[in-house]
């Protein structure tokens, strides 16, 4: 039997901004959280603050939480989110709404009467594909009136969707092309070329994020840790299979009128086990819902405890 190779890490040296690790500790820096900002909207944006990476927004146990990459308020008072996104996926839209909503329930502290004092806020996703096949490297979308295109809502909010693999040069700036081929390409090379001041200094802080050894070190522990998860979620679903090929063998020979013993008999399993799934199983006879049975018998003990009537 072959023994399964580790998948290798990609060396933290060699990396893209297209990483969420290096795109995080990059914009962790103030002055390279504004240069982006800058880049984007066209004109110099001051932040009050450090950036904060990885920001948790959690409202309320019962309601999913969110992880932003990075967060930041300008002097302005307007709150920035930017997410960098490499893998295509359809919730996106749907994921920037959520991201907004949650930002805006922690503007305002509790009996505040007055919603106009809510921060403009804008959520910016710097994605590697094109979402939304209009070959465009920005789309901008605020709220409008569908009857009168030209009347906006004025909330205050805005989403951003940038692409990398935009095709209308002559619509955007040159500094912005320079920074997303950037992105793409973390390299010296890329750098040496650009003309943009902000990209070479945005440059400069990649180089001391790829040597700095304490970050190299978060480095590894975070690729290990996921590398883990992903392995453990691996022999999860693996047992979980397992578990339901056997529930689905079981219910056939209690179909046929079978007891436990001579299930584990005839499929070589201990007789416990067969017993456990026999007790569920026969609770969903006749149809043997294998889906439900499986489910239960996953459950932890307590969980399974409440579910007996």
């Amino acid at each position: 039997m072959k023994k399964k190779k580790k998948q290798n890490i990609v060396p933290l040296k060699d990396l893209n901004l297209t990483d969420r690790f290096l795109f995080d500790e990059v914009l962790e820096d103030r002055e390279t959280y504004q240069d982006v900002l800058s880049i984007i909207f066209g004109r110099n944006i001051s932040l009050l603050d450090q950036p904060q990476t990885e920001k948790e927004l959690r409202v309320s146990p019962l309601i999913r939480s969110i992880r932003m990459d990075v967060f930041a308020m300008s002097e302005e008072q307007s709150i920035y989110n930017t997410e960098m996104q490499n893998t295509r996926k359809t919730d996106l839209a749907k994921r920037s709404r959520y991201y907004q909503s949650l930002i805006d329930t922690n503007l305002l502290e509790p009996g505040v009467p007055n919603y106009n004092i809510l921060n403009q806020s804008f959520v910016i996703i710097i994605m590697t594909f094109d979402l939304f096949g209009y070959g465009k490297y920005v789309y901008t979308f605020e709220n409008r009136c569908k009857e009168v295109p030209e009347c906006s809502l004025g909330d205050g909010t805005t989403k951003i969707f940038i692409s990398t693999k935009g095709k209308n040069t002559d619509e955007v700036s040159e500094e912005l092309l320079e920074f997303l081929n950037y992105v793409e390409h973390t390299t010296d090379e890329t750098a040496n070329q650009a003309k943009s001041e902000r990209v070479r200094r945005m440059h400069d802080r990649v180089c001391k994020v790829k040597v700095n050894e304490e970050i190299g070190v978060k480095y590894m522990q975070a690729w290990e840790e996921k590398y883990y998860e992903r392995e453990e979620g691996r022999e999860e679903g693996r047992e979980e299979g397992r578990i339901k090929t056997l529930v689905s063998q079981v219910c056939r020979k209690l179909a046929k009128g079978m007891e436990a013993a001579a299930i584990a008999d005839m499929l070589e399993e201990e007789e416990d086990v067969i017993q456990d799934i026999c007790n569920i199983a026969k609770r969903y006879a006749p149809e043997y819902d294998i889906e439900s049975i499986t489910e239960e018998l996953l459950l932890d003990p307590d969980e399974k405890g409440d579910s007996v009537e």
